[in-house]
């Protein structure tokens, strides 16, 4: 019983471990990354741009000096033009929104890097605990293949089992080499997307995954939380904005200012007031305006039910591949197909035919294991995107 808690100990600690390593990579990831933060310079910049016009327009000065056989003309005046003051609260108001989008749409890519870097740290603690695996099979393949040097030199074996025992031991080796160049390659993509600094990840142990909530439950988080959604539904608020700015902007335009003339000695000044009545300007803005609003009502509806459709299948895939996973433990921890073939195969019970043939099956069961468990949390971290 001591020794059962003290392993329950260090399977916690390694659990936690992984999890920590993962969130310090994808951390590190979030602060080098330069797709991420070209991103956020990107959108600064249009942050300042949507901040840009909202105002009126400059002031606007003129002068006028005319020489004539009567005498000189000077005249000057400065003229303030203004669109309808509704305008400029609905101006701000779409700049307003188009922010928030600007914040939506960067979380959203924020958000696909960081679970690109999720999925390769889960691949890699895939690649590294199939390479301890294949380490055990290929210490196996060469004893085995030792005993069976040794029993050909005794007469006991003959040539065509020595060659099956080598064969087994080369593609064990090979399949290590292969494994290994996999694991150099998804450190190397780590690295890449943190900016060029090195990343290794050498866990073998996934981090540990609490039983997802219901469906609808998960749904719901995960539309509540979905920036792209939010980003759709924000569109929709600024083309509504800017129906109601294309209206304001179809309202007459104001000008005012003050104008002096000096003619012979004389001078005249006083106020200037102009209107702009807007017949051609603005025809068919408002038009415009309606059926784009209406376009983006059908966006949010089409996203709504590919979102729907896509948390659904990884739900239902969860589901799969969490009773395929369980049925693969119970067999596997009271199944050691290793232990009970070398022993069958020592005592003579079964030919080297039957040993190579019945370790293959046992490995390619074990292979299937570790696919469907690493698709198993593949699947998890695609559902918990929107936390990251």
């Amino acid at each position: 019983m001591k020794n059962l808690i003290i392993i329950a100990a260090l399977l916690s600690v390694t659990v936690s471990n992984a999890q920590e390593k993962i969130d310090n990579i994808l951390t590190d990831i979030l602060k080098n990354n330069k797709s991420i933060i070209a991103n956020h310079q990107f959108w600064e910049a249009k942050k300042l741009l949507y901040k840009t016009g909202l105002n009126p327009e400059n002031p606007k000065f003129e002068y006028e000096n005319l020489r004539g056989n009567n005498g000189n003309q000077v005249d000057y005046y400065i003229v303030q033009s203004f669109d309808f003051p509704t305008a400029y609260i609905k101006k701000n108001q779409v700049a307003n929104r188009q922010v928030a989008q600007s914040n939506f749409k960067e979380d959203a890519f924020r958000q696909d890097i960081l679970l690109k870097a999720k999925q390769y740290c889960l691949t890699l603690i895939f690649l590294n605990k199939k390479q301890t695996e294949l380490t055990k099979r290929s210490e196996n393949a060469s004893e085995i293949h030792k005993a069976y040097q040794q029993k050909l030199a005794n007469g006991d074996a003959n040539i065509l089992d020595v060659n099956k025992a080598k064969l087994q031991l080369l593609n064990a080796e090979n399949s290590m080499r292969i494994n290994q160049s996999e694991i150099d390659l998804y450190n190397q993509r780590l690295t890449e997307l943190n900016g060029g600094i090195s990343v290794l990840l050498s866990n073998n142990t996934y981090p540990l995954t609490a039983i997802l909530p219901a469906y609808e439950t998960l749904e719901a988080a995960i539309e509540e939380a979905d920036p792209n959604l939010k980003s759709i539904h924000q569109q929709n608020e600024i083309d509504q904005k800017k129906l109601e700015l294309s209206r304001a902007m179809s309202l007459p335009k104001f000008e005012g200012g003050y104008r002096s003339q000096d003619f012979a000695g004389q001078t005249i000044q006083g106020i200037h007031l102009g209107i702009t009545i807007p017949l051609w300007e603005n025809k068919n803005k408002v038009k415009h305006q309606k059926a784009h609003l209406k376009f983006n009502d059908l966006q949010v509806i089409e996203h709504q039910n590919e979102h729907h459709n896509e948390i659904k299948q990884l739900y239902q895939k969860y589901t799969s591949l969490s009773i395929a996973i369980d049925a693969y433990k119970k067999l596997l921890s009271t199944v050691n197909n290793n232990q009970l073939l070398n022993k069958a195969l020592n005592l003579g019970e079964i030919s080297s035919l039957q040993y190579f043939m019945e370790l293959n099956y046992y490995y390619d069961s074990y292979d299937t294991f570790l696919d469907l468990e690493n698709d198993y949390h593949q699947v998890i971290a695609e559902l918990y995107k929107y936390q990251l």
